[in-house]
């Protein structure tokens, strides 16, 4: 087997296609879009998934762009209490062998598009998928102009609405989870009488939570507002948000979440959407990747870590073994540990919007307490994510 295509130009399309190009495949890359880009927020790259950048080589030219936050924390919307204060930077590095790095997506997508153009990775742009056809011994795929392409293997990494999922296992929306995220980028210059901590921060409050970091060396802020709405009736994945909306909605929470809104020219709004588990990641020479197998709620911060997990173990794993084997030894190797920090992600939506009653208090006074008393105890919950390395 030489030849690849792969659907999508995101960030786990990109790292599949690096991790191919680098163990000597060729490998053709379709994008929709008419140019490569990557609309512009924040995303956090935790131990588990720098690794793999490392093991990319790709370490270096993200590092000028990378924020390394001090603490990983969690507080109460309205007093600023802290329920959880765990220390990452040297900390991270300590423990699970890598930093913890808050990166703008755009940085990431521009150094793994470069990375891929050097080595040779041809990518297509304007090029949306409308079927594959599969034969024996090659797979095809039909663009909606009418171009086919063939190769040995096809790689659908097209997202949570992925053609190639719905035409391998039916037709079937994603469920909408009944919760929207607003996402936002503020510059530090255009911030007024406040000063944001160096942290990977969770406010939680009641039937929302809101989520800031620092960017690009301390640079910008980004935020994440997550709000329970049931009316969500747009089609789009995203559209242009109304900041003043957002504004009203966490006007009563602590300062330095209400003034740093204050800021805020700008904002898009995300329907947070989910599947199933799926009962098959490939179908002979077509295998998923990503959000178009696993989409993650963004509770735990593992969307683009899972993805960039699945490109190198993919790669990995056709490096070593005959095709049909590489990929059932691809799928056994990633959907427990994907399935698992979904329910994870799924879980943590309960906490940090304080429900649960009692029961939910109790779990955020427990996490304080462990917090002061035995941190070992909350580190020892988050270890199975972050000290999990898949280049071993």
């Amino acid at each position: 087997m030489n030849s690849i295509l792969i659907a999508g130009a995101g960030i786990g399309g990109l790292s599949a296609a690096l991790a191919l190009a680098q163990a000597g495949f060729k490998v053709t890359m379709c994008e929709q879009a008419l140019q490569l880009g990557e609309v512009g927020a924040g995303l956090q790259i935790s131990p588990n998934a720098l690794k793999v950048l490392q093991k990319l080589g790709v370490d270096e030219g993200l590092s000028q762009h990378a924020f390394v936050p001090q603490y990983a924390t969690m507080r109460n919307f309205k007093t600023g209490e802290y329920y959880l204060k765990m220390p990452l930077a040297k900390s991270a590095v300590a423990r699970y062998g890598a930093s913890y790095w808050h990166l703008h997506r755009a940085d990431l997508h521009r150094v793994l598009s470069d990375a891929c153009e050097e080595i040779g990775v041809e990518l297509m742009l304007n090029a949306t998928v409308s079927e594959y056809r599969q034969a024996v011994d090659q797979v095809s795929l039909v663009l909606q102009d009418g171009r086919e392409l063939t190769a040995d293997l096809l790689v659908g990494a097209d997202g949570i609405r992925s053609i190639i999922r719905e035409q391998m296992l039916g037709k079937e929306k994603p469920t909408f989870m009944g919760q929207v995220a607003w996402r936002g980028v503020i510059p530090v210059s255009d911030l007024r009488g406040i000063s944001i901590k160096p942290d990977a921060c969770v406010w939680v409050g009641p039937n929302r939570h809101f989520v800031s970091y620092y960017l690009r060396g301390g640079e910008y802020v980004n935020f994440v507002a997550v709000e329970e709405r049931s009316d969500w009736q747009s089609e789009s994945w995203r559209e242009e948000g109304d900041v003043q909306e957002l504004r009203r909605a966490f006007a009563d929470w602590h300062p330095e979440v209400s003034e740093l809104l204050q800021s805020a020219s700008s904002t898009f709004l995300w329907a947070l959407n989910g599947r199933d588990e799926l009962p098959s990641w490939h179908q002979d020479r077509v295998v998923l990747l990503g959000d178009a197998c696993h989409p993650m709620l963004p509770f735990m911060a593992q969307g683009a870590a899972m993805a960039i997990e699945d490109a190198y173990v993919l790669a990995q794993s056709l490096v070593k073994l005959p095709l049909a084997e590489a990929l059932d030894h691809y799928e056994k190797m990633r959907k427990p540990r994907a399935t698992s920090v979904q329910k994870m992600s799924k879980d943590n939506a309960a906490l940090y919007h304080m429900q649960g009653g009692i029961l939910g208090k109790m779990k955020l006074n427990a996490i304080r307490m462990a917090s002061q008393y035995m941190p070992s105890i909350i580190q020892s919950k988050l270890d199975p994510v972050y000290a999990h390395d898949v280049t071993l």
